[in-house]
């Protein structure tokens, strides 16, 4: 049964930001034709004015353990994009895994903080993002994601058939909305903040 969300940006709400990293950039390597090619933009106005309005901020990066990804901690792609480069007063967590939350602190700095609610913004939208997402709201956090401030690519399915990247970015979308998440783009979210 999908949950209820009444959502309130408070003192209670972080952003976290997940591997918004330059080696996602190589669109070939991840199955091309990536979708939302504005999401950085929007990422960066959402950081923008968190920034402004002193709110929490958490980074996450993917640290790969295939030595030739782009993210590999070897490779120039390991780092973050231009874009929303953390702050130093602005957590760092790097992670293995799809999930933010496995072999990182980021829940316990979390619960230090009182944090009860995300923003999610991030790449890519069916696979470290979702993840991430589905485990935030396991551990009992709200979370909102914004849908125009994530990404994915093509997959290729299991009969060599080619998902398009807005098709896989939607219906991963719709499978968080109303049970993991609330869904909304980022004008939605920065008017709500006014």
């Amino acid at each position: 049964m999908a949950k209820s969300f009444e959502f309130m940006i408070d003192e209670k709400t972080a952003l976290l930001l997940i591997d918004v990293q330059k080696g996602l950039d190589d669109w070939d390597f991840y199955g091309g034709n990536r979708n939302n090619p504005q999401a950085e933009a929007n990422m960066a106005k959402i950081l923008s004015k968190w920034r402004r309005d002193q709110r929490p901020v958490f980074h996450v990066r993917h640290s790969s353990t295939n030595p030739s990804s782009p993210l590999h901690r070897s490779n120039g792609g390991f780092q973050i994009k231009d874009e929303v480069v953390p702050l130093e007063t602005e957590p760092l967590f790097t992670k293995n895994v799809n999930s933010a939350f496995i072999g990182t602190d980021l829940e316990k700095m979390l619960r230090e903080k009182a944090i009860e609610k995300l923003v999610v913004v991030g790449l890519t939208t069916n696979h470290c993002v979702s993840t991430s997402v589905r485990m935030a709201a396991n551990l009992g956090f709200e979370v909102i994601l914004i849908a125009d401030a994530t990404a994915t690519f093509d997959r290729m399915g299991l009969n060599n058939e080619v998902f398009p990247s807005e098709l896989v970015h939607n219906t991963s979308l719709a499978s968080l909305h109303g049970e993991f998440a609330v869904i909304m783009d980022t004008e939605v979210l920065l008017n709500q903040m006014v």
